[in-house]
């Protein structure tokens, strides 16, 4: 695997975000993606064997769900639902490119493997956060699972956004935060700690 210039490299894995958001997996091409990095297919070939590793080069390291810090608004409810707001901005922002992705997901284990390998290191801190602050208000967090706690957020959202649809508005994150977030960590908190690391 030959190193490129930087700037190049930057340039064809951009192209390659774009077109994957453009049209999907499985229409692009790598014509496609040396036309809009201005690059010629060898320059591609002699640092990617091919589409599949490309895409994976992307995954790894273009992929960013960049979702943004819920604010503290001074109460537990409040800050729940205002992670629920970050991440249905970033999931409207990023929709396109996730759907291009989907369907290939399910054929192409590779594809999938790099995916899942490269979500659990995404920045959680901003959930971490939020319930560290509502524990020093006393509210109930003590028991909160971080990642469980985002993964049943983004779950919620991206089930609106693909299956039930569009808006992602104040009375789905309102209803988001109220109805299944907060009771969520308030049955976490009243789990004994002994039975705690036993919940699935």
């Amino acid at each position: 695997m030959a190193p490129l210039d930087p700037v190049r490299e930057r340039a064809i894995l951009d192209a390659t975000l774009e077109l994957l958001s453009e049209m999907g997996y499985d229409r692009m091409s790598v014509d496609q993606i040396a036309r809009r990095a201005r690059a010629s297919k060898a320059t591609i070939y002699r640092r990617w064997a091919g589409k599949p590793e490309l895409v994976v080069d992307v995954i790894c390291n273009r992929f960013d769900m960049d979702t943004p810090r819920p604010p503290d608004t001074g109460s537990l409810r409040g800050d729940l639902a205002e992670l629920v707001r970050c991440l249905c901005e970033t999931a409207e922002r990023k929709h396109a490119l996730i759907m291009g992705l989907s369907s290939t997901l399910v054929s192409n284990q590779e594809l999938a493997r790099a995916l899942r390998a490269h979500m659990p290191s995404r920045d959680l801190g901003g959930v971490e956060a939020l319930l560290e602050r509502a524990g020093r208000r006393g509210e109930p967090a003590r028991s909160a699972d971080t990642a469980r706690l985002a993964a049943v957020a983004e779950a919620l959202v991206w089930h609106r956004l693909i299956f039930v649809g569009p808006p992602l508005d104040n009375a789905f994150v309102e209803e988001a935060a109220e109805t299944v977030l907060l009771p969520l960590v308030r049955a976490w908190a009243a789990t004994p700690p002994e039975q705690a690391g036993e919940q699935t």
